[in-house]
């Protein structure tokens, strides 16, 4: 068969031979470089990443941690986050002229790094003064991880000392309310006794602040140990408050009224009690009532107890 067409050999030759050679145009060869250059520099930063890791032995604590007090619920929690994930945010450090590097925000990361035994954690270093370090730190802690109100009240006061700032001042570079500031700050003229009620969260800032209008040291403590004691709200310590100011402003007045023997048993039964108590005789002195204060159901159980009436169900 001389006179029939041979055919041409496809099998074998590739795509070059059934499509015909593949030209990109210009256009097409510009994204793929850019697309590859993409690819270059994300891998580029990984690498970077990858080496901004430092040792936890050459960590050292913000010396202007305004947080002393470490939850370690909240500390076990995030460990075992750690555990499973790693230390996904960077802690922001500072390198000193040392050579060693301090922790600015992050040490609780840092903390539960340590506690899962990780020798390295991700890091970025920043310069810092001083203040920015202290700045930095309270931030954190106040948006991140809530101080307790006396913590937060001692971080204020570090801050104005270390710097020589007014309130005002402070509270323009911390974006916060004077007012904020302020009542904070007087909760350190509480006892220790009642700071300490604050720190372990067994009175709230509500109710130190009720307690705050009261002069006295040893009032002050008997009315934050009932406020604990019988659970009372803010309200109702703010009433037992206004109460005692109102029967301070009226007991000269009383005195005059009042026989001395009189005054000296409503001292004895509120010392008892630890309640309020009037008594209010008639002229003869022959009768009169005597009236006791609660304020919650908590501490009329309390009272009657305290009076020797266990079965109250009948009242």
């Amino acid at each position: 068969m001389s006179g029939s067409k041979s055919k041409r050999p496809h099998l074998g030759r590739g795509l070059d031979a059934l499509l015909g050679p593949i030209n990109l145009s210009p256009l097409q060869k510009e994204q793929d470089q850019i697309a590859q250059n993409l690819h270059n520099y994300n891998e580029d930063r990984k690498l970077e990443k990858a080496k901004a890791t430092l040792s936890t032995a050459d960590l050292r604590p913000n010396p202007f941690q305004p947080r002393q007090f470490w939850n370690e619920e909240d500390l076990k929690d995030l460990a075992e986050s750690i555990k499973h994930n790693g230390v996904i945010q960077p802690i922001l450090v500072r390198q000193t002229t040392e050579g060693r590097f301090e922790v600015i925000a992050g040490e609780r990361r840092l903390r539960a790094a340590q506690m899962v035994g990780l020798t390295e954690v991700p890091v970025l270093v920043r310069q810092a003064t001083d203040e920015q370090m202290l700045e930095l730190a309270l931030v954190e802690n106040i948006h991140r991880s809530d101080l307790n109100p006396i913590e937060r009240a001692n971080a204020y006061q570090n801050y104005l000392q270390t710097f020589s700032l007014n309130q005002t001042e402070a509270a323009q570079r911390l974006g916060e309310d004077r007012s904020v500031i302020s009542n904070h700050l007087r909760l350190l003229e509480l006892p220790q006794d009642i700071q300490d009620m604050l720190i372990g969260n067994q009175l709230s800032m509500g109710h130190a602040r009720a307690i705050l209008a009261l002069q006295d040291d040893q009032i002050r403590r008997k009315l934050a140990n009932r406020a604990m004691a019988g659970r009372l709200s803010v309200r109702e310590v703010e009433r037992i408050v206004r109460n005692i100011l109102q029967q301070g402003q009226e007991k000269t007045a009383r005195k005059k009224e009042k026989a001395t023997y009189i005054l000296d048993l409503e001292n004895q039964l509120q010392t008892i009690l630890g309640t309020k108590v009037r008594i209010e005789a008639s002229k003869q002195g022959n009768k009169g009532r005597i009236i006791i204060d609660y304020y919650s159901l908590d501490e009329f159980e309390r009272l009657t107890e305290k009076m020797g009436m266990t079965n109250t169900d009948t009242l």
